[in-house]
């Protein structure tokens, strides 16, 4: 069976049932037998891999093999050093203490604009951060930067581990070589 990289575009499921008006995996082609591992909300974009390997899906998706996860957060107004500082170490959120991360200021990384567009206000300009944890909690990127005072706007989680999006258009997918598949696995 394969292992595919999937570049999810906003607003689909990461499920092959749609529900809520939201489109599902269903509509991209893929081959049968593959399942998501781990998940991206509907309002995130970015790389989903798919594959019917169970222990692949746990390495991946389980906090407990620390696979690193790097994502870009678009935020409201310049992010601050001392904000990407708060993060680095990491913080508390209503369910515990996050795990250290990555946090750095993203230059503009000049990504096709999302459908819908992301809300846009004359005076207040955005900004991109990038973050890479080893953990996964529910909406954690953007609740630990909300938490620092920089609320998302929009999400991509750009790799996993050494896979990326790069040169995946939104909506595209591939099956993953050998080689990529040893570097996971």
């Amino acid at each position: 069976m394969p292992t595919i990289i999937f570049n999810k575009p906003y607003g689909v499921l990461s499920q092959f049932t749609p529900e809520h008006g939201h489109p599902s995996l269903a509509e991209f082609g893929l081959p049968k037998g593959v399942y998501p591992a781990g998940r991206l909300d509907h309002d995130s974009e970015g790389l989903l891999l798919l594959t019917s390997d169970g222990s692949l899906q746990a390495r991946v998706a389980d906090p407990r093999h620390k696979m690193a996860k790097t994502y870009w957060a678009q935020v409201e107004r310049e992010i601050t050093e001392e904000a990407l500082a708060r993060l680095r170490p990491g913080i508390t959120l209503n369910d515990g203490p996050t795990l250290p991360c990555g946090a750095e200021r993203l230059a503009d990384p000049g990504l096709p604009p999302r459908v819908p567009p992301i809300r846009y206000r004359k005076t207040v300009p955005t900004s991109w951060a990038k973050i890479k944890l080893k953990e996964g909690r529910n909406r954690q990127v953007r609740r630990m930067l909300a938490a620092v005072g920089f609320p998302v706007l929009r999400l991509v989680r750009r790799a996993i581990g050494p896979l990326s999006t790069e040169g995946l258009a939104p909506g595209a997918w591939r099956e993953l070589t050998k080689e990529e598949l040893k570097e996971i696995i």
